[in-house]
């Protein structure tokens, strides 16, 4: 019997190809750069089928080979980099009282960024016209003909959803994680004004990773990372990747009871930003706080940063008010101490940054009930990456998305995310839709 004759092309290759593409370019993406030699050892693939990928990914525009490495005895290698300019990743950070953007490459480096305040209790109308004129403002700056690869929000509230299993699973619906959003198709507004696919994470994740990639976590493998607000969260860095448990409710200590005296409550009722404005507000009417007194008196309204402030001049009594807090805090953090054996413990948030009251108590409660090996080495500091942690932490988290085995495998020999067949049936979907209102226009100079 004749066999048939085999067809020209890659045709046959590309259906059994994306698994090893796959495999290779998240080798490139956590080594970057390597070298061949270093992927055909890693990969055990072989050398033909890692030329025959190689060569393939080049095709497609998401690898480079064009630099030379160090020569070792004999010919320099090429060294194997992610295209990481290929494409480009919005970046958005909503916080209570604050809105930042910015824009990243494909391996989750900042290259913008923009922060105003933004109070968001706002109509969410307002909200969505506002993002998506810093997006596009964002976007417009770049000089670049990278398109866009998708978009990256980081948000108040825990983002439940799988963590296990690399889907890389882009929002087709937004989700209730603030009151104002229910019902409101804020993703459906984004993916229709920008075409491209979005992912959310918390802003406790999010600020964990701008930590561990840039700033007090860079090189460690464990991490514990503390934001005080008006509610107080945990994030978890173990063997150097994000903990985020089953459903990505991880790090939910303001929930758990605390005690002081004959009192009881969580911890964010306890020792959060309600508390501490509460407590200033009584300092205040009861005369106990010159300085807060002073302020009523002048027509002033009160806030939790004032009463940060006050204390950091030396008010007594708000010096008690953080005092209080951190110490409460600190109880619970001891705890987590106690059982993750961190190497460093990052506490941020406005009301740290305005001073050392509140990480002094943190201290010493966490130092006074930990055991002395788990504090030998522990160093507890306060976050200096500011407002930039949760954007770099977006960054990070939409580039681990974009290239999720669950979601590139899909992707992969298309090029590009936008050809995704879910992303495209989605898009197809919104495209028969009523449209949104349109975005109020930015200004003609500065930012918008």
């Amino acid at each position: 019997m004749t066999a048939a004759p085999r067809g020209k092309g890659r045709p046959k290759v590309a259906e059994t190809a994306a698994p090893s593409l796959v495999e290779l370019l998240n080798l490139i993406r956590a080594e970057d750069p390597t070298t061949r030699q270093e992927l055909e050892r890693k990969s055990e693939l072989g050398r033909a089928v890692v030329a025959d990928r190689l060569t393939l990914l080049t095709d497609l525009g998401l690898i480079d080979e064009s630099e030379l490495g160090a020569a070792t005895g004999g010919r320099a290698p090429r060294l194997v980099r992610l295209a990481a300019r290929r494409g480009r990743v919005l970046v958005a950070a909503l916080d209570q009282s604050a809105l930042g953007v910015g824009v990243a490459d494909l391996a989750g480096h900042l290259l913008t960024e923009h922060h105003e305040a933004f109070d968001l209790t706002a109509p969410p109308q307002a909200l969505a016209e506002r993002l998506t004129t810093l997006l596009r403002w964002s976007l417009d700056r770049q000089a670049s003909p990278a398109g866009l690869w998708g978009i990256s929000l980081s948000v108040p509230g825990t983002v439940p959803g799988p963590t296990s299993g690399g889907t890389g699973e882009f929002l087709t619906r937004t989700p209730a994680v603030l009151p104002a959003w229910e019902g409101f198709p804020l993703v459906e507004m984004l993916t229709r004004s920008f075409a491209a696919p979005i992912w959310m994470r918390s802003s406790v994740d999010t600020m964990t990773m701008g930590e561990l990639h840039g700033g007090a976590g860079q090189g460690l493998g464990t991490l514990l990372f503390i934001e005080v607000g008006r509610r107080i969260g945990a994030g978890i860095v173990s063997e150097g990747r994000l903990f985020r448990g089953a459903q990505g409710a991880t790090g939910l200590i303001g929930a758990l009871p605390v005690h002081l005296g004959e009192r009881s409550g969580t911890l964010d009722a306890m020792a959060g930003a309600d508390m501490i404005l509460r407590e200033g507000r009584l300092a205040a009417e009861t005369g106990r706080s010159a300085f807060l007194s002073d302020l009523v008196r002048r027509g002033g309204e009160i806030s939790a940063i004032d009463v940060a402030q006050a204390a950091q001049m030396d008010d007594t009594a708000c010096v008690d008010i953080l005092t209080t807090s951190g110490r409460l805090i600190g109880q619970v953090v001891a705890t987590l101490t106690n059982t993750l054996n961190p190497d460093v413990i990052v506490l941020s948030g406005a009301i740290v940054q305005t001073n050392d009251i509140i990480l002094a108590a943190v201290r010493e409660a966490v130092y006074g009930a930990s055991h002395p090996l788990v504090t030998r080495d522990l160093r507890i500091i306060r976050s200096q990456m500011g407002s930039s942690a949760g954007l770099l932490g977006a960054a990070r988290a939409g580039a681990e998305l974009l290239f999720a085995p669950g979601f590139l495998k899909d992707w992969v020999m298309q090029g590009s995310p936008l050809k995704h067949p879910g992303f495209a049936a989605f898009r197809a979907g919104l495209d028969t839709a009523p449209p949104p209102p349109a975005p109020s226009p930015p200004p003609s100079k500065g930012a918008p």
